[in-house]
């Protein structure tokens, strides 16, 4: 039995140990979210929060999480009777980010941690940061959006 917070919740999953977390959260869970891209943490489909880190779920061993915390793109806005998406939520509809979506929920959670820990990330910073892979190519979009959020060079991204 792993036990950990998952979302938020108090949560016990009896699976092997070193099943992937993402195989936990989708197959035992029943969290969907979060996508399979590579199986080899390469382009980052898979991502979700651990301990507020963003890390890819693919090939990291479920035991990993055991005690600790997990987010997934579920659970980033919160409470939604709160009202309201996640500032990378919000900025990536209203910059009309995705063209396929797979690759999103993972691009989404992987932006959002970088933002918790640096706010006003440069243009540079994310690019430095962000490793995760959109086929579709909206990678402008997608520096457009975290430049609304975080008010740098939005007049450069559209």
């Amino acid at each position: 039995m792993i036990e950990f917070t998952l979302n938020g919740a108090s949560t016990s999953l009896d699976v092997p140990p070193e099943m992937p977390l993402l195989w936990a959260i989708r197959e035992a869970a029943g969290l969907t979210g979060t996508k399979f891209g590579c199986g080899i943490g390469a382009c980052g489909a898979c991502t979700v929060h651990l301990d507020g880190t963003a890390v890819r779920s693919c090939s990291m061993p479920v035991s990993s999480a055991e005690g600790r915390s997990v987010t997934t793109i579920e659970a980033l806005a919160g409470d939604p009777g709160e009202g309201g998406l996640h500032p990378v939520q919000r900025a990536w509809i209203e910059k009309q980010v995705p063209q396929c979506g797979y690759c999103q929920s993972g691009m989404i959670m992987a932006v959002a941690a970088l933002l918790d820990r640096n706010p006003s990330a440069t243009d540079e910073e994310v690019a430095d940061a962000i490793t995760n892979i959109c086929r579709c190519g909206t990678y402008e979009r997608i520096r457009g959006a975290v430049a609304s959020v975080t008010g740098a060079g939005e007049a450069d991204h559209g």
